[in-house]
């Protein structure tokens, strides 16, 4: 898929990057120890992040991917008010504090779904089918949070 073409479709006011590098990408499944799910990795390869209304990253530029994932994983504090997060692979938020993500089982995404963990009740929610299905949603209004 086109990614860049198909979110300027949806959306013309959506903003696209420069892609990530293959390096960067590589890199970032070390640090995470986790495979980015496919067409993730072929979006970032496209545009590395995307940004919607108000600036709002739909998503994240793969440095922001690795460095929230591993803040959410890692800090204690977390820990102390939340499930463990090893089970979601976040890559964008709400601008509400809540959070996009594939879900993780055995150390690896196994299915595009896309769910949203509400931060306020640490709920964890089936938002779309794919990734796809979120941002013509997200962008199209049809998905609201």
């Amino acid at each position: 898929m086109n990614w860049k073409k198909y979110i300027k479709a949806i959306c013309a006011e959506a903003s696209v990057s420069e892609p990530a590098e293959e390096q960067a990408l590589s890199a970032a499944e070390a640090q995470l120890g986790i495979r980015l799910p496919q067409e993730l990795r072929e979006l970032l390869a496209e545009s590395n992040g995307v940004l919607g209304e108000y600036d709002l990253a739909l998503i994240w530029p793969i440095e922001r991917i690795v460095a929230d994932n591993r803040l959410f994983r890692e800090d204690e504090s977390f820990r102390e008010l939340y499930m463990p997060f090893d089970g979601l692979l976040f890559f964008a938020d709400a601008g509400n504090g809540d959070q996009f993500a594939f879900a993780v089982a055995g150390g690896q995404v196994r299915r595009p779904d896309i769910f949203v963990w509400d931060h306020e009740e640490d709920s964890r929610t089936w938002l779309a089918k794919d990734l796809g299905d979120y941002l013509e949603g997200w962008l199209s209004g049809r998905i609201t949070i």
